[in-house]
């Protein structure tokens, strides 16, 4: 769910200007899960542009604030979200935490890096919602480990259905910056693509897992 759509269209044009988002829908790229895709996004590159990972963190920190209220910890998505998770958390002057995929197989074999109480309160921090799961993998390590979470919060989402549907099966509330259909827009109206281009754009997300070019 987008909280403002200032930022939403905003937060968009950041990533198409730095190329975190590509648009290709004449050459798709290949997803790690065979998906052909006419959209890339890699949000770590922000960290890279000051003026844009401030302003991520900015608004993070404020749409924490007050969608959620001030929690005991945040938490990072390992690995794309850890670094603007540490920046988040210091911005308010926050523990930070971080999730692994999966529990070390040596050590203590933590799956919640860094120290959290049972009970405190969590607001987790992600880069980009593709399907939910490994967010929602991440969500449930948190509670496993007692603590209470309060909600998800993410630079980007495509917005899948599979997505929403798995986030409300799992009870856990999501907000973006910005979201598919602000990125589709901004992108026609700043002339990234054309409205031609735009068409296949939405077809790609209809069915993502069978799509291919026409």
């Amino acid at each position: 769910m987008i909280y403002n759509t200032k930022t939403a269209e905003k937060t968009a044009e950041l990533l198409l200007q730095i190329n975190a988002i590509k648009l290709n829908p004449s050459n798709p790229f290949k997803w790690a899960s065979g998906w052909n895709s006419p959209i890339y996004c890699d949000n770590r590159l922000t960290l890279s542009f000051p003026a844009i990972r401030n302003f991520i963190r900015d608004e993070f920190a404020k749409q924490i604030t007050e969608i959620y209220g001030k929690p005991d910890v945040i938490a990072g998505v390992a690995t794309g979200a850890i670094g603007i998770g540490i920046l988040v958390a210091e911005e308010l002057g926050l523990p930070f935490v971080y999730v692994r995929p999966e529990a070390k197989k040596h050590g203590r074999q933590n799956q919640v890096e860094g120290f959290l109480q049972k009970g405190q309160t969590v607001v987790v921090v992600e880069d980009l919602i593709s399907t939910g799961n490994s967010s929602l993998m991440a969500v449930e390590a948190l509670k496993e480990a007692g603590a209470h979470v309060k909600g998800m919060i993410a630079i980007f989402t495509y917005g899948f259905a599979v997505a929403e549907e798995n986030f409300k099966n799992a009870g856990v509330e999501l907000h973006t910056l910005s979201n598919y259909e602000n990125l589709l827009n901004l992108a026609v109206s700043k002339n990234y693509i054309s409205e031609k281009e735009q068409s296949t754009l939405q077809d790609w997300r209809t069915s993502p897992s069978t799509w291919e070019v026409k």
